[in-house]
């Protein structure tokens, strides 16, 4: 919901900034014009980023012995580490650990 109303206002100031280009105004619209693209592409990247990581990890991966609570859901979750590649996991203690039947990448 939250998502949605951002990226709703940061629509109507690109807009707005657009209006104000063609009405004559340059200053004020490119910097309305930028403020709304810019706003509008972090939040999609933001969502793209900072996905849900759908593939159990493997037997690879090892526990970190860090666990925190989700602030969005509520659960705990458990960090997980690849030696290999360096990368993080975070999985829900809610969910059965991997037993290296699918692996992560």
């Amino acid at each position: 919901m939250l998502r949605a109303a951002l990226l709703v206002g940061a629509g109507a100031v690109a807009l707005a900034g657009a209006v104000l280009l063609f009405a004559g105004l340059p200053a004020p619209g490119a910097y309305a014009l930028g403020l709304g693209v810019i706003i509008v592409l972090g939040t999609v990247f933001e969502r793209w980023r900072y996905r849900t990581n759908e593939v159990r990890p493997g037997a690879r991966w090892e526990p970190t012995g860090e666990r925190f609570e989700d602030p969005q859901t509520g659960k705990t979750v458990e960090v997980l580490y690849d030696p290999q590649s360096g990368e993080r996991r975070y999985m829900s203690d809610a969910e059965p650990p991997g037993r290296g039947t699918r692996a992560g990448s």
